[in-house]
């Protein structure tokens, strides 16, 4: 660390650094500034500080205000206040948001066969994956997730893609749209989508918009189709794509798309980042191959335990680990929850790990500041992007404000601790993606936002009243070659009966 005019220059080394700015400043002043030290790989809290923006980037991250700043900056006072990198949300389905708390209760054998994309589009039209994509990248915004990869399931069309993509581009969150290689039985198949996504890669709004695109593929494993497979990756690296990503669960869920499947391949150590979602059954091998090749995999942590997925190896391998939030229909949108639930769940686990020795714990086995580092910095090494998930100079100002007087953090010393373990999203007060006002004053900024709100309200009405009259699909007996079986259920009822409850929608 070297200071020069009491400015602490925290270098981010990143071939996207040298992108052209877009024009205005913004200084924001007196705030608690959670930054990140390039030296020590770890948070610098700076007490009084200030970050100022330039164009799309933090240009100085500093102990007090800076001499010089650009004319015609615009000063905003944060005394009192906590500014943090925003969050990454490394893996989400933004197209299903209409279906929100529709499917409270729902097992994930159910969700493939009522409200996945094998069933969606024989009802859904582009128009509708539109207003629902963009509802649900507004819903991330407000809560401070300023990046995410989209595992964009919604790709069984040309306007259904175009529009998922057109949404991305117009929230003004920079989304990795992972465009989705899918068959789907009755309406496409991966060769079909070959044109198609090279359509998408010709869309104007990419190139002035935070939003790149990205494959999400789900066919590695364990009986690869190897010529797809080649066909794919070869339009991978001919467009450039910004990450590849994939469902990893493996054990009884089969779904496996394992590390090892792809480096039998060939294709996991690449200079495209490889994002595996979930991996809740990972082996020592896999967990080996993603350290080896540098590869990341997307903790659900919410997700994982509402369908069952568990995750019972992924705390072993945190060193390569992100935070995701998965169908944001079902639980939270936002990646703080998730950071609170994952650092709770890991010191429940590690602490059973003694408790079953008949011992007890000397120290707490994770600390607030790395749940914090999962939920920003790790998302943005998973994606090799060195700019992303940081306050430092040269980072991409995407940035977070906090209330810090607000009823919940008031009183508060430790700022990580502030955020990770009290805070909410409604102590959010304003969130900028790329230099930008994504959020002010409590309220997002969006472009059209109540003209958005007002068209997918009426395209929730229509979808839910399809969904409302669509019949249970039966459990099968068996998935994917494991039985399927009723796990013990809760009573919160005394006495006889059944005190499970219903679902009112």
């Amino acid at each position: 660390m070297r200071l020069a005019s009491s400015i602490v220059v925290l270098s981010v080394l990143s071939s996207a650094a040298s992108a052209a700015p877009n024009p205005g400043s913004i200084l924001f002043r007196g705030g608690t500034v959670v930054a990140f030290n390039q030296q020590t790989q770890g948070l610098q809290i700076i007490r009084g500080g200030s970050v100022l923006v330039t164009g799309d980037r933090i240009a100085s991250v500093s102990t007090s205000t800076p001499t010089k700043i650009p004319p015609g900056t615009e000063v905003v006072d944060i005394t009192g206040k906590i500014i943090t990198p925003g969050f990454i949300d490394t893996h989400r389905h933004g197209w299903q948001t209409v279906f929100k708390t529709m499917a409270s209760n729902t097992t994930l054998i159910e969700f493939f066969n009522r409200y996945s994309s094998y069933v969606a589009p024989f009802f859904w039209n582009a128009t509708d994956v539109y207003d629902s994509q963009l509802a649900g990248l507004y819903e991330a915004l407000n809560a401070g997730v300023t990046s995410s990869i989209d595992h964009a399931t919604h790709t069984w069309s040309k306007d259904a893609s175009e529009a998922g993509l057109q949404a991305c581009i117009d929230s003004g969150a920079r989304v990795f749209w992972g465009f989705t290689f899918a068959n789907i039985t009755g309406l496409i198949t991966v060769e079909q989508l070959y044109p198609i996504f090279r359509d998408m890669a010709k869309n104007p709004g990419l190139k002035n918009s935070p939003t790149t695109l990205g494959i999400a593929y789900d066919g590695w494993g364990p009986n690869p189709n190897v010529a797809e497979i080649d066909q794919i990756m070869g339009l991978a690296r001919e467009l450039n794509v910004s990450v590849i990503t994939t469902h990893s669960l493996q054990g009884p869920w089969g779904f496996n798309n394992s590390p090892e499947d792809i480096h039998a391949l060939n294709y996991l150590n690449i200079s495209i980042p490889i994002v595996f979602s979930h991996t809740s059954f990972l082996t020592p091998t896999g967990a080996e191959l993603l350290r080896s090749t540098n590869q990341y995999i997307s903790i659900t942590p919410e997700s994982e335990m509402h369908y069952g997925q568990t995750h019972p190896f992924s705390y072993g391998i945190q060193d390569q680990a992100s935070l995701g939030v998965d169908t944001h229909i079902t639980f939270s949108t936002d990646i703080l929850t998730q950071a609170r639930i994952w650092l709770q769940q890991t010191r429940y686990e590690r602490y059973l790990d003694v408790l079953e020795q008949n011992k007890l714990p000397r120290s707490n086995p994770m600390s607030v500041e790395q749940a914090f580092l999962l939920a920003t910095r790790h998302g943005g090494l998973a994606l090799r992007r060195n700019d992303l998930g940081i306050i430092a100079e040269g980072a991409k100002a995407d940035l977070i404000v906090w209330d810090a007087t607000s009823p919940a953090l008031l009183g508060w010393v430790d700022p990580v601790a502030a955020v990770i373990l009290h805070a909410s999203v409604g102590d959010i007060e304003a969130v900028l993606v790329d230099g930008k006002w994504a959020k002010r004053g409590g309220k997002l900024l969006a472009k059209g936002w109540p003209e958005a709100r007002a068209r997918f309200l009426k395209t929730a009405q229509r979808i839910q009243a399809i969904w409302r009259d669509m019949p249970l699909p039966e459990p099968p007996a068996e998935f994917n070659g494991s039985p399927v079986v009723d796990p013990v259920r809760v009573d919160a009822l005394r006495g006889p009966g059944d005190g499970y409850g219903n679902v009112y929608i």
